[in-house]
C-alpha cells in the first residue's frame, strides 16, 4: 500500500485552503441506474441548449457527473468542497467482470485526483472490487477511503437506537448479521460482541468455520453461531443486520412477527415489495446519516438541499475533508473498531447524525418503533407503552439567419425551436443525388430523402431535362378541363401497364394524402357499404379522410370527431381482419405493404396474400397505400409485387415525379370506376384544379423511364439489404439498439433505451433525502393529482427514450454530416430512406458513422 493508515490520533492533514474530495458512487438498482442515465441525458441537453453542440459533450464518459458540493460548512464551521460522480454499473454488472470494473474505478479515482480532489471516496460495490479497495488505494495518486467505517457506525447506532426506543437490553437479544465476514458486517459484529451481544453470523455457503472465526478474538467465539444459510435463524432471531454485496438475501415472508432488520445492503437485502405486505416487521435503512440544520451544503434555497439520509460512505469522505485529513481511513476487510467509533463521534461533532431513522426512505417515528416491543416482551403485551424520549454557436451566413427568422415568424415557430434544439436547423443551397450542401458549403449525406420523395436522388438529371424541355417548348400545363392533356393521358396509360392487374383508370392529384382521399371516396361510391377498415399504427395522411384511417391517436386527437365508419385492426393479424369482415358490412380495407411512419414494420410472411384472399371472400375492396413503398423503394416497383398481390385500388405519390413536382395517383379498374362515377351526374363528382397537369405528368413519365430496366431497383435492394445486415452486425453489442428492420432501401433503427422507473426512482430519492416528510405529502395528495403525476412520470420517461433517439439524429448530422430523422408515429425509430442511388461506399460510411455514435452514446448500455 502506498501510504500507511494514520492512527485516529495522528491524522495526515492537508495544510492551507479547504480540502476538496471526490466520490465514486454507483447505481444500486436498475431504476436508479436509469435515473442517473436520465440525469446525465438531461444535464448534457441542458449544457447543449446553453452553450451549443460539441462532440466532447456528447462522448463516452467513464464516470457520470452527478453533483458538485461547491461549499460545505459543518456545525463546527469547518469547510470543504467536492464532487460526486457515478460509475454507471450496478453491483451485478461489476460482479460479471470484476477486473474491468476495477480498471474503471482506478481510472475514476485518477480522474477525480486530476480534477483537484485531495481525497477519493468509494461508494457501494466500488469499495469491494480490488480486495476491498486495497488495489484502488495502491493505484490512486491521492488517498482513498471506502466509507465503510462510518457506514458500520451508522448501522450500529441505528440498532442501538431501536433497542433504546423499545427499552430492550441489547445483551438479552441475539442479533443475526448477514454478509459476514465482509468489512461492514465484521466491524458491526466486533462492536456488538464488545457490548456483550450474542450473534448469528451468516456467511457464504461452503466457507470453513475455522477460516471465518479467525477474524474474531478467541474470547468471543463461544458467543457466535455460524451458518451458510440464513434460513437457520428465521425461527429464533428477530433482530438482523444485513450487509451483503449481492442484495435480496432475506425472505421477508419468513421473518417472525416483530422482526427488525437494519438493512445496510445496496441493493437492499429485503425487497420493498415483499416487506410492504407485512405490517408486523420493520425494515430500517442502515448505513445512513442526516445533516443537522447547522450544516450547510451548497447554496440552499427554501431549505431544499440534499441533507437527509446521506449514504455514510459518502459522508465519511466528506467529514474527512472537513477535518482536513487526506488519509486512507477505511480500506480492506478489517476495520478497527476504535476508528469506527472515532469517525462516528467526529461525524456527530460536525452535525451528521445517524437519526432520524427511515424505512425505504420514509421517516419512521420513535413511537412506531417502540410499538414493536410487544413482540419481544410478551408478558407486557397488555400494558400501555410509554413513548420513547428523544453552445458554442457556429457562425452562419446572413442568408441562413434571415431564412430562419422568416420561417419562425411566418411558418411555424414551434417547429423552428424543435429543429434548433436538434441542431437540424440547416439551410441548404444545393442538392444533387444523395448529397445536400448548406449555405456554408458543408456537404451532407441525405438519408431522409424527403420522407421517400427522392427515390432517384435530388434533382435527377433525366427528370430535370424533361422539365426543362417542357418549359423551353412552352407546352401547356393546366388544360385538363378544356382539352385532353397529352402527357397526363400518357402517364395514366404507362402506370396502368406498369402496375398490371385490372388497372385501367387513374385519378391524378397533388400528394399522397389526396391520393388516399380519392381512394376512400372511390371505395364508398362504388360499394353499397361505407365502413373502411384500417390497421393500428398506420399512417395515410393528415387530411380529414386520410386521418380517419390513420391508426395513431396522437394525430387524430385534435381533429375529432373524424369521419364515421373507420374501424381498426392489428397489423399482420389475419384472424382479426376476418372477424371484422364477418361481423360488419365493409366497403374497403386500406393497408400499407410495410408500415412506413408506423416504424417500418414488415408484415409476417404471406400476410398480403392472406389479405387478398379475405377481401375476395367477403367482397371487400383492397386499397394498397404504396405512397411510400412504391416506385422501387423495396427493390420492386411496388412492395406488393413481392407477394404477387394486386390491389383493387392503388395509391402512389412521393417519388412518382422524381421528387420535383407535387403529384399523386389513384388507380383502379374500369368496373370500380364505372360503379362510382359512370354517369352524367357523377363523372366529375371528384376533381382537382391542379391534379392532372401536364408538367407534373412530364416529370412522372421521366421517373418511370428511369426505372424501366430495373437496374436502380436492383441496386437499391442489394445495397439496402447489405446496409441492414452490416448495421445489425455493427450495433449488436449495444443493447439500446432494439432492432434494424425493413426491406430494400426502406429501413429503420428502432431504439430500446429504457428509462422506465427513472422518474419514480428519482422522486423517491429526493423525497427521502430532502428535509421534511415528502413521502407523507405524497400519500395525502388527492387521488386525481397522484394519478396525473404518475401518468406524467410515465410519459416523461417515454420522452427520455425519444430524447436519446433524437441525440443520434443530432450527432449523425453534427459529427458525421449525415441527415436522418424520426418516423411520424414513433419518436424512438430513426428512418433510413436514402435515394435508391445510394452507393455501397456511402452505405459503408453510414455504418461506420452510426457505430461511432453508438460508442459515444454508450455511457449507459441500458
Amino acid at each position: 500500500m502506498r501510504a500507511a493508515m494514520a492512527a485516529p490520533g495522528a491524522p495526515m492533514r492537508k495544510k492551507g485552503s479547504e480540502m476538496r474530495f471526490g466520490f465514486i458512487a454507483h447505481p444500486t438498482s436498475v431504476p436508479l441506474k436509469r435515473y442517473v442515465k436520465m440525469l446525465d441525458l438531461v444535464q448534457r441537453n441542458s449544457e447543449d441548449f446553453q452553450s451549443g453542440y460539441s462532440r466532447e459533450l456528447w462522448s463516452h464518459n467513464n464516470l457520470v457527473p452527478f453533483m458538485n458540493f461547491d461549499r460545505i460548512v459543518s456545525a463546527t464551521g469547518a469547510e470543504a468542497s467536492g464532487h460526486l460522480r457515478y460509475l454507471p454499473l450496478t453491483a451485478q454488472e461489476m460482479l460479471r467482470d470484476p477486473k474491468a470494473s476495477l480498471i474503471r474505478v482506478v481510472e475514476g479515482a485518477r480522474s477525480l485526483a486530476a480534477d483537484g480532489a485531495d481525497l477519493v471516496g468509494l461508494g457501494g460495490f466500488t469499495s469491494i472490487v480490488g480486495r476491498h479497495g486495497i488495489e484502488v488505494a495502491n493505484a490512486s495518486p491521492v488517498p482513498v477511503t471506502s466509507g465503510n467505517s462510518l457506514t458500520a457506525y451508522a448501522a450500529y447506532r441505528a440498532l442501538a437506537q431501536v433497542m433504546e426506543w423499545m427499552r430492550l437490553r441489547p445483551a438479552d437479544h441475539r442479533v443475526a448479521i448477514i454478509g459476514y465476514p465482509g468489512s461492514i458486517a465484521l466491524a458491526i459484529a466486533r462492536l456488538l460482541l464488545e457490548d456483550g451481544v450474542e450473534l448469528d453470523l451468516v456467511h457464504r455457503p461452503g466457507a470453513k468455520a475455522e477460516d471465518l472465526l479467525e477474524h474474531l478474538p478467541e474470547r468471543w467465539r463461544n458467543k457466535v453461531r455460524l451458518s451458510g444459510e440464513i434460513a437457520s435463524f428465521y425461527a429464533e432471531t428477530r433482530f438482523f443486520v444485513a450487509a451483503t454485496s449481492a442484495g435480496g438475501v432475506i425472505d421477508a415472508h419468513r421473518l417472525q412477527p416483530g422482526s427488525i432488520v437494519i438493512d445496510v445492503a445496496l441493493p437492499r437485502d429485503v425487497e420493498e415489495s415483499a416487506a410492504a405486505k407485512r405490517e408486523d416487521i420493520l425494515i430500517i435503512d442502515g448505513g445512513c446519516v442526516t445533516a443537522s440544520d447547522q450544516v450547510r451544503i451548497g447554496g440552499e434555497s427554501l431549505n431544499l438541499t440534499i441533507k437527509q439520509q446521506l449514504n455514510a460512505c459518502l459522508a465519511e469522505t466528506l467529514i474527512l475533508a472537513l477535518e482536513q485529513r487526506a488519509e486512507i481511513y477505511s480500506i480492506g476487510r478489517i476495520l478497527e473498531t476504535d476508528k469506527v467509533l472515532a469517525i462516528g463521534e467526529i461525524a456527530e461533532r460536525h452535525g451528521f447524525m445517524p437519526d432520524p431513522l427511515a424505512s425505504y426512505g420514509r421517516r419512521i417515528s420513535p413511537t412506531h418503533v417502540a410499538s414493536f416491543r410487544r413482540y419481544h416482551c410478551r408478558h407486557q403485551a397488555g400494558r400501555d407503552e410509554a413513548a420513547p424520549q428523544t453552445p458554442s454557436v457556429q457562425r452562419r451566413s446572413q442568408d441562413h439567419y434571415d431564412t430562419a427568422q422568416r420561417f419562425r415568424r411566418h411558418i411555424n415557430p414551434y417547429l423552428a425551436d424543435f429543429l434548433q434544439n436538434l441542431h437540424c436547423d440547416h439551410v441548404f443551397a444545393k442538392a444533387q443525388g444523395v448529397v445536400l450542401t448548406d449555405t456554408q458549403g458543408q456537404e451532407y449525406l441525405d438519408f431522409v430523402a424527403g420522407y421517400g420523395c427522392l427515390n432517384l436522388g435530388h434533382n435527377p438529371p433525366a427528370v430535370v431535362s424533361a422539365l426543362q424541355r417542357f418549359l423551353a417548348e412552352e407546352q401547356p400545363n393546366f388544360v385538363q378541363y378544356v382539352s385532353f392533356p397529352k402527357q397526363t393521358a400518357l402517364l395514366a396509360e404507362r402506370l396502368c401497364t406498369r402496375v398490371g392487374g385490372a388497372m385501367e383508370r387513374v385519378f391524378f392529384s397533388n400528394s399522397g394524402t389526396e391520393a388516399i382521399e380519392a381512394a376512400l371516396k372511390l371505395a364508398r361510391a362504388s360499394s353499397p357499404h361505407h365502413q373502411i377498415v384500417h390497421v393500428e399504427n398506420s399512417y395515410h395522411g393528415k387530411t380529414l379522410g386520410a386521418l380517419s384511417v390513420t391508426g395513431r391517436e396522437k394525430h387524430q386527437r385534435p381533429f375529432r370527431p373524424l369521419l364515421p365508419g373507420a374501424l381498426a385492426v392489428p397489423f399482420g393479424d389475419l384472424a382479426a381482419l376476418e372477424h371484422c369482415f364477418a361481423t360488419d358490412a365493409i366497403a374497403a380495407f386500406i393497408v400499407e405493404p410495410i408500415l412506413g411512419e408506423g416504424g417500418v414494420h414488415v408484415p409476417p410472411e404471406g400476410y398480403l396474400r392472406g389479405v387478398r384472399a379475405l377481401c375476395d371472400r367477403y367482397g371487400v375492396l383492397l386499397i394498397l397505400d404504396e405512397v411510400q413503398t412504391g416506385m422501387g423503394r423495396t427493390g420492386r416497383f411496388l412492395a406488393s409485387q413481392w407477394d404477387d398481390v394486386h390491389a383493387d385500388i392503388l395509391c402512389l405519390s412521393k417519388s412518382l415525379s422524381g421528387g420535383l413536382m407535387p403529384i399523386g395517383a389513384t388507380l383502379c379498374s374500369a368496373n370500380i370506376w364505372d360503379r362510382a362515377y359512370g354517369s352524367s351526374d357523377r363523372f366529375l363528382a371528384h376533381s382537382s384544379t391542379f391534379g392532372g397537369g401536364n408538367m407534373a405528368a412530364t416529370a412522372g413519365l421521366a421517373a418511370l423511364d428511369a426505372l424501366v430496366d430495373g437496374q436502380i431497383m436492383d441496386q437499391a435492394f442489394t445495397v439496402g439489404e447489405n446496409l441492414r445486415l452490416r448495421l445489425q452486425e455493427a450495433t449488436a453489442e449495444f443493447p439500446f439498439i432494439g432492432e434494424i428492420r425493413g426491406k430494400g432501401m426502406m429501413l429503420a433503427v428502432a431504439f430500446a433505451a429504457d428509462f422506465s422507473g427513472a422518474v419514480s426512482a428519482g422522486a423517491h430519492e429526493f423525497a427521502t433525502r430532502l428535509p421534511g416528510d415528502w413521502h407523507m405529502t405524497w400519500r395525502f395528495l388527492p387521488d386525481q393529482v397522484r394519478d396525473n403525476l404518475l401518468e406524467a412520470m410515465r410519459r416523461f420517461e417515454g420522452s427520455l427514450g425519444e430524447m436519446f433517439c433524437m441525440r443520434f439524429v443530432t450527432k449523425l448530422a453534427q459529427d458525421h454530416n449525415i441527415l436522418t430523422f424520426l418516423t411520424a408515429n414513433s419518436n424512438t425509430v430513426i428512418r433510413l430512406q436514402p435515394p435508391l442511388t445510394l452507393t455501397q461506399a456511402q452505405a459503408d460510411r453510414f455504418v461506420e458513422a452510426f457505430r461511432a455514435v453508438c460508442v459515444d452514446m454508450s455511457t449507459f448500455l441500458n
